[in-house]
C-alpha cells in the first residue's frame, strides 16, 4: 500500500505541493507535458533548488512573458495570487483543462475542483455561479498549479493520502475583495472537516489554492502513519519565515497492513414491560457516551410475552458507563456483559465530484484491496431535495461517478 503524507507544519500553497511532489521524484518534463497548452502562450514552468531555514527544497515557479515582471507574487506580497490578471470565467477554466494533457478521470476531477471553488465564491459574495470570476485562483499559475497536481497525484499512484493538521497561520490578509482576518473566508469554507491550527506567525500560510488541493485528495488528516518511508519531498514557498523553513513536506511510503483485533465489551438484555417510545431515547443516550452499536432484536420471553433483547458494543472501559445508562434509563434489573475481539476494515471518507454536487463514500478496505464503497445517504438525500430528483436517481449518478472517478 502506497501512502502520501503532507506534513503542513508551515502552511501549504498550490506552487508548494508541486514542488514538493518535483522533489520527492515526479519528472517535471512529464509535468510540462501533462499541462499540455496551459504550459504555452507565454508561460512555461520551471523549478529549482533553494534554501529555506537550512532546508534544501524545491521551488516550482511559472513564469510569464507577456508581461516583463509580473511574477508569481510582487515581493513582499502575500501568498494570495491578484496580480492584475484577466479574472476568469468558470467556463474559461474548464475550457483551458479540457486542453490539458490530463487523463480523462483527471480532467473531471480538475473541473470538479474548479466547480468547488465556484461554490464557494458564490456562497461567499451572493451571485450566482454565471457570475463567478475567480480572483484569487482564476490566473493562469493557480490553474497549472491545480491541474499540475491533479497529474502529479495520478502519477503517484498512491492508495492513501494522508495530510497532517494544517498551520494556517494568523493576522489579516489583503484580498480582492478587501482585507480580511486569517485564514480568508473562501479557505475557512474549503477546510471544512479538516484539523487547523496557528502557529502564531501573523501571515497566511495557507492559501485557498492549498487548502483546495489538500482536502479534495485527503483520505485522513492526523499523524505519519505507520509506513516505510521510501521518499522524501519538499515544496518551497516564497516568503521566509523566521523560526521555520517555509516548505511542506511529503513522506512517500509503504505500508503492509496486518489485521488488529480490537477487544469491545458486549452488554446485553431483555426488556418486556418499558414503554416502546424509551427505546428510541435510550439508544440516542448511548451512542451519545460512546456506544459503538446499539441495537434491538425482537424476543419470546417468560409467560410467552413479547420481548426486545438490547445489545450494546462498546469499549471495554466504558462498560461501566453504559451499564449505569441502561439502569437509569430502562426498566431492566440486570444486564450481562463478556469482552470479544472483533476485526474492522480499514475505512475512510471519500469525496467524489459528481454532476449533481459533491457525494461522500464510505471506503473500506482490507490490505489496501477496496472491497466496499457507499455513498452517505444524507449527501443523497441533500440532492434529491435540492435538484428535485428521486433519491434513486441521485444514487445511479454517485456509483457511476465513483467508477469512473
Amino acid at each position: 500500500m502506497r501512502i502520501l503524507y503532507f506534513d503542513c507544519f508551515a502552511g501549504a500553497a498550490g506552487d508548494m505541493i508541486l514542488g514538493a511532489l518535483l522533489d520527492a521524484g515526479l519528472p517535471l518534463e512529464e509535468l510540462k507535458g501533462a499541462l499540455g497548452s496551459l504550459a504555452v502562450d507565454g508561460w512555461e514552468v520551471s523549478a529549482d533548488r533553494v534554501v529555506k531555514a537550512g532546508v534544501t527544497a524545491t521551488k516550482f515557479r511559472v513564469h510569464e512573458h507577456a508581461s516583463p515582471g509580473a511574477g508569481r507574487r510582487a515581493p513582499g506580497a502575500g501568498p494570495h495570487r491578484h496580480h492584475g490578471h484577466q479574472c476568469r470565467s468558470l467556463d474559461e477554466i474548464y475550457s483551458a483543462v479540457r486542453r490539458s494533457s490530463l487523463s480523462e478521470a483527471g480532467k473531471r476531477r480538475a473541473v470538479g475542483m474548479f466547480r468547488r471553488l465556484g461554490e464557494v465564491e458564490s456562497g461567499i459574495h451572493g451571485i450566482s455561479m454565471e457570475q463567478i470570476h475567480l480572483h484569487e485562483v482564476g490566473d493562469i499559475d493557480s490553474i497549472i498549479d491545480i491541474v499540475g497536481a491533479v497529474f502529479a497525484l495520478e502519477w503517484f499512484e498512491p492508495d492513501r493520502i494522508v495530510v497532517s493538521p494544517i498551520n494556517v497561520g494568523g493576522g489579516m490578509v489583503k484580498s480582492a475583495h478587501g482585507v480580511f482576518p486569517v485564514p480568508a473566508p473562501a479557505t475557512v469554507a474549503l477546510l471544512r472537516d479538516a484539523p487547523v491550527y496557528s502557529s502564531g506567525v501573523q501571515l497566511e500560510t495557507l492559501t485557498p489554492t492549498g487548502a483546495l488541493i489538500l482536502t479534495e485528495y485527503a483520505s485522513s488528516f492526523g499523524p505519519l502513519p505507520a509506513m516505510t518511508i521510501k521518499q522524501v519531498g519538499y515544496g518551497a514557498g516564497d516568503r521566509e519565515l523566521h523560526e521555520t523553513a517555509n516548505v511542506v513536506r511529503v513522506l512517500v511510503g509503504e505500508a503492509e497492513h496486518q489485521p488488529v483485533a480490537h477487544a469491545v465489551a458486549v452488554l446485553e438484555c431483555e426488556i418486556d414491560d418499558m414503554n416502546p417510545q424509551i427505546f428510541g431515547f435510550l439508544m440516542e443516550r448511548l451512542y451519545a457516551a460512546g456506544a459503538l452499536e446499539v441495537f434491538y432484536s425482537a424476543i419470546q420471553m417468560k409467560k410467552n410475552r413479547p420481548g426486545t433483547l438490547m445489545t450494546i458494543v462498546a469499549p471495554p472501559d466504558l462498560r461501566a458507563a453504559m451499564t449505569e445508562i441502561v439502569f437509569r434509563e430502562s426498566t431492566t434489573i440486570g444486564v450481562r456483559h463478556q469482552e470479544l475481539s472483533r476485526e474492522c476494515l480499514d475505512r475512510e471518507m471519500v469525496t467524489v465530484t459528481t454532476p449533481l454536487g459533491a457525494v461522500r463514500f464510505k471506503v473500506a478496505r482490507r490490505d489496501g484491496r477496496l472491497l466496499n464503497a457507499q455513498p452517505e445517504f444524507e449527501d443523497l438525500a441533500k440532492l434529491s431535495a435540492e435538484r428535485g430528483i428521486p433519491v434513486k436517481e441521485v444514487q445511479a449518478v454517485a456509483h457511476k461517478a465513483w467508477l469512473e472517478r
